[in-house]
């Protein structure tokens, strides 16, 4: 059993009581939410999203929505990734950064129509920095937070669940586009992503008071192929090579030292907040850059709230940003965010208190 404390700082989920009901054990809190993280079984829920399908309540993906006739130039000096050619309906990966390159969220944007977009956030408030940036620059543009909540499904089966909801027309979607329908009189938004490699979609939810509703179309509906509840899984993520912002960056971390310099056009307009500073980095190169790491150990190690440090010939080189055994390789595996002088193949070691852990850097994704 649980309990949870009411109280305003916390919002809801429109998925909350149908997650009570499907037996959620665990959450944390995320965006000023609590996004389920376990439901009691995780072997069972982490086979699910990798054979079969998973149905998540990521209702804390909130959007910031830039809405007005300067939305589209606000979205580009927010993001240093060139914009001009994205479609109605198209999404894309995005850098936002701080003034000096720091990366400060690594949202999905959405171009709803030429005069609305959507970042679909990690966690940290990026409705302030865009509220103020567009009052700064005196733009003509609304920041909001829209009654909009995602819900996931996925996994290899989520295309035959979610075309038996919303028609074939789904399986042809590109990843990261989406489309506007209804479901049974329900507005939603369906797009091809997710936060997994099992192949996926969300389901951009624009009503708040269906939740239940929705949720348990989707359940019915998932039957046939044994859907059941889940949640972005830690292990599936880490053999992936999946970014999470804020666990594997610090108040340093710019996009370059974390796998995201294929998404930052250094072309773009002088006016795009940090590309100055991204410039320069560039050319004179980042200090750090992210590994993979494997760990000798052979049984699954607990390593704590982890950013342990990391050691090559007795001198500190970084730290391990996330561990996990993973099921599908049977070893401890995780995230290294190291100096630049190291390279895959580097024999390392990490620290956890009083021990010495030997570990191999090696190349992204594991799987």
């Amino acid at each position: 059993m649980f309990s949870i404390t009411p109280s305003a700082r916390l919002k809801p989920s429109p998925f909350y009581q149908s997650t009570l009901k499907e037996g959620v054990q665990e959450f944390t809190t995320y965006n000023n939410m609590l996004m389920p993280t376990g439901y009691g079984d995780p072997e069972a829920e982490y086979w699910r999203l990798i054979r079969g399908v998973s149905q998540w309540d990521v209702a804390v993906e909130r959007q910031v929505q830039l809405e007005g006739p300067d939305a589209g130039r606000l979205a580009q000096i927010l993001a240093p990734r060139d914009l001009s050619k994205c479609k109605t309906g198209q999404g894309k990966y995005v850098a936002i950064c701080n003034h000096d390159g720091i990366l400060i969220n690594d949202p999905i944007l959405l171009k709803v129509n030429e005069q609305c977009y959507w970042l679909s956030i990690a966690d940290s408030n990026i409705w302030f920095w865009a509220k103020a940036i567009a009052s700064e620059r005196k733009l003509r543009v609304e920041v909001s937070e829209p009654d909009v909540s995602p819900m996931a499904i996925q996994g290899p089966k989520s295309d035959d669940v979610v075309a038996s909801v919303c028609g074939d027309w789904v399986r042809e979607l590109k990843y990261f586009w989406f489309r506007e329908t209804s479901i049974e009189g329900i507005p939603v938004a369906v797009a091809r992503s997710g936060w997994s490699k099992q192949r996926g979609f969300e389901i951009y939810l624009m009503d708040g008071s269906q939740g239940d509703r929705l949720w348990n179309i989707f359940r019915e509906a998932g039957k046939p192929w044994d859907i059941g509840p889940g949640n972005p899984n830690l292990m599936e993520r880490i053999e992936s090579g999946l970014l999470s912002w804020g666990g594997d960056t610090d108040e340093e971390t710019n996009p370059f030292e974390v796998r995201m310099g294929k998404y930052v056009d250094l072309d773009v307009s002088d006016e795009v907040i940090g590309i100055e500073a991204l410039r320069t980095i560039k050319t004179e190169g980042p200090r750090r850059h992210q590994l993979g790491l494997v760990m000798d150990e052979v049984k699954p190690l607990d390593l704590g709230f982890v950013w342990n440090d990391i050691l090559v010939d007795g001198a500190k080189v970084g730290h391990l940003t996330n561990n996990v055994w993973s099921r599908r390789l049977e070893k401890n595996i995780g995230f290294a965010l190291v100096s630049r002088d190291c390279q895959a193949g580097d024999e390392a070691v990490v620290v956890q208190e009083e021990k010495q852990i030997k570990c191999q850097l090696v190349e992204m994704p594991f799987i």
